[in-house]
């Protein structure tokens, strides 16, 4: 049953498009608010999801990795200590907060963080239409002002049927999407790094059998994946392909954290152009096209084990390319050039991952009508205020925020977890400040 209301006769204060992280940490701050306040005082928010439950990053939940950030980061703590949402309050509620302390670690295995998010998830349910994908986000005028903002879904009852629902302002959270190189055909053979899990799994139990896979890419996620690849196909070669010299290590030292620090937000978002830039390529290393030791380390040590005993099934393919894809009955034929050379090796290949990173999705598209309303600079992006608010042409007084898509803005930590919890209650303070400076009128069952 769809828990949101729709139709004109009722607004809400907020409505998010799309249920990650990011949203989830504003679900919360809202909910935590509205139990503390009286009714006309209240957010009327909701929260609209494609898919049919809560997902985060499900095809890389691999089994033994961990959190590249502290768990003191996560959806609450950085906002408020005391909050019962917290990753403690998960551990204490699952019984296992003892054991944790006892790791000494501060990174959890990714599969427990992301079952700390769907525990999150679960206690704001009410909140949220999951298996709502969004058409269309159009304005409503009201004497000459855009007042309002129409958010269409298909039912996820019915696929024919659209819902319309009404809000003051729309929180955009529709993470990022896969990235692959101009031309890349997907296939069952052919897959980027997200969908790593499922088809390993479904492999396996075909018993496909993989005599060679390929992973281009240099980062975090590609190693990951040639370690997953490498455990799972024990008779299969598996070839890293990327064009570093090696892996880079990912810069996680304390002075270069702070580019995460919630206040570095406000000297990225005042600092010029120039400064702006300069900042994202000092620090890229913290995060983009790096791996961390542990798993450089580890890797470096299997291909010196299998020299040894004369049997190399991990081969980096470094300084290289891959120029050209042939797929066949048979498999793939992947041709892959050294760089320094001009070299061309063409390697028979059952799997070809790409683990090339992920992008922003089109904001544009997404914002449909009102998208034509928010004001860019002249480099075609967005503008943004501090509050992440998109700034919108005059008479616009319906709003657009944003969680994401904000890096040339509010710097590295747009797209990361670092700052979930702090931005969610910076937005979260934007409607409470918005709603004073107008004066709406208490929802009709505000939450």
């Amino acid at each position: 049953m769809n828990p949101l209301q729709s139709g004109p006769d009722f607004i809400h204060d907020v409505l998010g498009i799309g249920f990650g992280p990011s949203n989830l940490a504003l679900a919360i701050a809202v909910q935590e608010h509205n139990s503390q306040v009286p009714d006309s005082e209240r957010i009327s928010a909701g929260f609209l999801e494609k898919q049919p439950r809560f997902g985060w990053h499900r095809g890389m939940l691999i089994d033994d990795a961990t959190m590249q950030v502290s768990f003191l980061k996560d959806l609450v703590t950085m906002r408020d200590p005391t909050s019962g949402f917290s990753f403690l309050s998960y551990l204490s509620d699952r019984g296992r907060l003892v054991d944790f302390l006892n790791q000494k670690t501060l990174f959890p295995l990714r599969i427990e963080f992301h079952d700390y998010f769907e525990w999150a998830a679960a206690r704001v349910d009410g909140l949220v239409a999951y298996g709502s994908e969004v058409m269309s986000v159009e304005p409503v005028t009201v004497e000459g002002e855009v007042r309002w903002l129409d958010i269409t879904t298909r039912d996820p009852a019915d696929p024919e049927r659209l819902i319309v629902r009404r809000a003051r302002n729309v929180v955009v959270a529709t993470g990022m999407e896969p990235h692959l190189p101009p031309g890349t055909v997907l296939s069952d053979r052919i897959w980027h790094n997200s969908e790593l899990i499922p088809r390993v799994a479904r492999l396996t139990g075909r018993h496909t059998p993989v005599r060679r896979a390929v992973v281009l890419g240099a980062g975090q996620s590609a190693a990951e994946a040639v370690d997953y690849l490498h455990r799972n196909f024990p008779d299969a070669e598996i070839c890293s392909v990327f064009a570093k010299y090696g892996y880079t290590p990912a810069d996680d030292s304390p002075m270069a954290n702070r580019i995460f620090d919630p206040e570095a937000v406000d000297i990225y978002y005042n600092a010029p152009r120039g400064v702006k830039q300069s900042l994202f390529d000092y620090h890229r290393s913290t995060n983009y096209s790096v791996v961390d030791m542990d798993l450089i380390e580890s890797l470096s040590r299997t291909m010196y084990q299998e020299k040894v005993r004369g049997r190399e099934r991990l081969r980096m393919l470094n300084v290289s390319r891959i120029r050209e894809v042939e797929a066949h009955h048979g498999g793939l034929d992947v041709t892959v050039e050294y760089l320094p050379t001009g070299e061309r090796e063409v390697l028979a290949a059952d799997i070809l991952v790409h683990a090339t990173g992920y992008r922003p999705q089109d904001l544009g598209e997404r914002l449909g009508g009102i998208g034509k309303l928010c004001l860019r600079d002249d480099e075609d992006a967005l503008l943004v205020d501090r509050n992440h608010r998109v700034v919108t042409a005059p008479k616009v007084t319906a709003g657009v925020y944003l969680q994401g898509g904000t890096e040339h803005t509010h710097g590295i930590t747009s797209t990361l977890l670092s700052n979930t919890a702090v931005r969610a209650g910076e937005i979260r303070d934007a409607l409470l400040a918005e709603r004073r400076t107008r004066s709406f009128p208490a929802p009709v069952d505000a939450r």
